[in-house]
């Protein structure tokens, strides 16, 4: 396992994080919550010691699920908990909601299901337009001086709203997702969390595991699941220009370095230059036995041109996942 420091809070984070927004079901169809549990522990066995959740996964089980997790396995003091706050189920539908009172009340309620007296990265889910930035800076400036929080971050903000944000609060976190088939950051979120210091926790590494190696032109997904028509990556034709490049990666990854394609496009991330910290989705145990492959190799030049042909061959346009922005409430 690779660790980082994050400067000047005193926590420790693995380099994969185990990410938690596919174990409740939301966005990706049925799931068990004793098989997420069983994941959650598994990940504490292997060595993770970062944990991204957010009171919007599952509306609120992901944390239930979590804290459950790290009290039974006792480790609460060499964990680090990464959650947020600023969205609101509505009838539904999630929106974006970082008035005070409910970012008051959405701390309070994420303390509880953690069964926590702290949190150590807080995050801003995603930037709220009905909400100046600056008194949601100010908020989260406040529970710093309190000690109810260790650590700042922002989750799907743009350089411009990070700028803003950081003349009221530090900000020692940045969450964009970023991947083999999403790159849209490396043009100027990536830089900017480079040029200022800002630790970045990328999720979807995987790409809603287009970059699993285990999807195939037959792969079909259950209602309510976001790539059964939602994603434009799984709609036709894109979804078999897709596969096609994914078949091309993975036979590059065995070939080169006898590697699965999940830990190629893992391993792309942790190479590039401002990733931090790559949050590795699962929902089942046994999706979490690749990572111990990860260690102890690195992608050079030569290898890094190859992907980029690969990529250039198959899907010269890529997709933004702009699909996944809530919308805000109404005013």
């Amino acid at each position: 396992m690779e660790f980082i420091d994050l400067a000047e809070t005193g926590l420790k984070l693995s380099r994969v994080g185990l990410g938690t927004w596919s174990m409740t079901g939301d966005w990706w169809g049925p799931a068990d919550p004793e098989e997420a549990y069983a994941t959650l522990r598994k990940a504490i066995d292997l060595g993770i010691t970062l944990f991204d959740t957010a009171p919007a996964y599952g509306r609120g089980l992901s944390e239930v699920l979590l804290g459950r997790a790290i009290r039974d396995a006792g480790c609460r003091d060499r964990l680090v908990i990464a959650t947020k706050a600023g969205l609101q189920w509505v009838n539904g539908k999630v929106v974006r909601n970082c008035s005070l009172s409910w970012l008051a009340q959405d701390l309070e309620n994420s303390l509880r299901r953690l069964q926590t007296e702290v949190i150590d990265i807080y995050q801003v889910h995603w930037p709220d337009p009905l909400e100046p930035l600056e008194e949601t800076a100010a908020f989260f400036q406040r529970l710093l001086q309190e000690g109810k929080i260790r650590a700042i971050g922002v989750s799907n903000f743009s350089p411009e709203q990070m700028d803003r944000f950081r003349q009221v609060a530090p900000l020692h976190t940045a969450q964009p997702p970023y991947n083999l088939f999403e790159r849209q950051i490396e043009a100027e979120v990536l830089p900017y969390c480079r040029e200022h210091g800002i630790h970045t926790l990328v999720y979807s590494p995987l790409c809603r595991g287009l970059l699993s190696g285990r999807m195939t032109p037959q792969t079909t997904f259950p209602s309510g699941d976001m790539r059964a028509g939602i994603d434009p990556k799984f709609v036709e034709p894109r979804y078999s220009q897709y596969l096609k490049a994914a078949e091309a990666l993975s036979r590059f990854a065995q070939d080169r370095y006898g590697k699965t394609l999940a830990q190629l496009a893992v391993r792309w991330l942790l190479d590039q230059p401002g990733v931090s910290v790559a949050l590795w989705g699962a929902r089942k145990p046994h999706h979490l036995e690749a990572i111990s492959g990860l260690w102890g190799w690195s992608l050079d030049a030569e290898a890094m041109q190859t992907i980029e042909d690969i990529l250039q061959r198959y899907v010269p346009e890529s997709i933004p996942p702009s699909f996944m922005s809530p919308a805000a409430r109404a005013a």
